[in-house]
């Protein structure tokens, strides 16, 4: 992934390392700058990573008094645990919705039944790089005076109706994990919003709570983006579009050449800038035995998530609890290779690979 742009990434680390700053600089304010225009807000904030980006989000507002522990917020029942970890790290309350099967993206229709006088936000995550924003969330969320989150650490370029998530909801929390469509080479986040009191606030607490060196003002962290993992992201953020519409015509010739009713295949969106398919998921009973499968035939798979968030030992408290449908996409998802380094060879494998398969 990051083969084609060897050159260019040199160049950039060596004028960091020639630069003599490396915290807080130039490239950072440079990347903040180009991020901000592309996703169509007035602020992005570099942080370390993505679980601080969204939990300095739920921060903020609970420093400007929009929330406060204890309040709830609703997450998806099926998202990795991060989302979930950056409400419970700042005492707030994870409210767990299934998702749509179709999307596995949190169910609108299933929100409202779990609002309480308490709930205070929605955290939508765009689960394997398509959007779970939609005109109905938004309804919702205004209707009931909530502050829509995007989780968006697996969707950069992702867009709804010519928006690119990272403007879709009051505020939105970006990874630059190296393996993501925009990856850093190493731990990054962003926080994204066109709120300019929340983003004063996020750039407080990402610098120990501090406006002014040596004044602090909030009891803040540290979680800053720093100037080497700015300048390749500002390298890497020139190739997004292009990179993610390769991701596009990658899955769509898995959609129309694997055929097999053992596997379920993940249903293409009708606006296929919606999606930009940083994993490509599909489902199947006898998981185990088709990545063996696959294995025995070179071809190496991950599984996006053996365990969903209820029943992890962080949350013992909710091992208990039944969510059937993530329960079901948790036990049979598995996800096969797609990225940009694909060659039409080898893309011709997995699918010759996965029609062998018997179930």
């Amino acid at each position: 992934m990051n083969a084609p742009h060897r050159a260019e990434l040199i160049k950039a680390f060596t004028r960091v390392v020639d630069s003599g700053w490396y915290i807080l600089g130039k490239e950072v304010s440079d990347f903040e700058t180009r991020f901000a225009r592309y996703c169509g807000v007035s602020h992005a904030i570099g942080v370390g990573n993505c679980l601080d980006a969204l939990t300095l989000i739920l921060r903020g507002y609970m420093e400007l008094g929009a929330m406060a522990e204890g309040d709830e917020v609703i997450v998806p029942s099926n998202t990795y645990i991060a989302s979930i970890l950056s409400i419970s790290l700042n005492r707030l309350t994870p409210v767990l919705v299934e998702p749509d099967m179709q999307t596995y993206n949190l169910d609108p229709e299933k929100i409202e039944a779990k609002l309480t006088p308490r709930t205070k936000a929605i955290l939508v995550v765009h689960l394997y790089g398509r959007s779970g924003y939609s005109a109905r969330l938004q309804k919702i969320a205004d209707k009931h005076g909530l502050k829509l989150i995007e989780d968006s650490a697996q969707a950069q370029g992702a867009m709804h109706e010519g928006r690119r998530t990272g403007s879709l909801g009051d505020a939105c929390g970006f990874s630059f994990f190296p393996s993501k469509n925009l990856g850093a080479l190493g731990d990054a986040g962003a926080v994204t919003t066109k709120d300019a009191k929340l983003a004063e606030v996020v750039r407080a607490l990402r610098n120990y709570g501090s406006r002014v060196k040596y004044e602090n003002i909030y009891r803040g962290i540290n979680s800053r983006l720093d100037e080497v993992q700015a300048a390749i992201l500002s390298v890497k953020l020139k190739h997004l579009d292009g990179e993610n519409e390769r991701r596009r015509r990658l899955a769509q010739r898995y959609l129309k050449d694997i055929d097999n009713p053992a596997l379920t295949l993940p249903v293409a969106p009708t606006d296929r800038a919606s999606h930009v398919w940083h994993l490509f998921v599909v489902r199947t009973p006898r998981r185990d035995a088709f990545q063996r499968h696959l294995l025995a035939r070179g071809i190496e798979t991950v599984i996006h998530y053996p365990i969903p968030p209820h029943k992890q030992k962080a949350y013992k408290e909710w091992n208990g609890r039944r969510y059937p449908l993530s329960e079901e996409i948790h036990r049979t998802a598995i996800s096969l290779p797609l990225d940009i380094s694909m060659s039409p060879a080898a893309a011709r494998r997995v699918v010759d690979a996965c029609n062998a398969y018997r179930g």
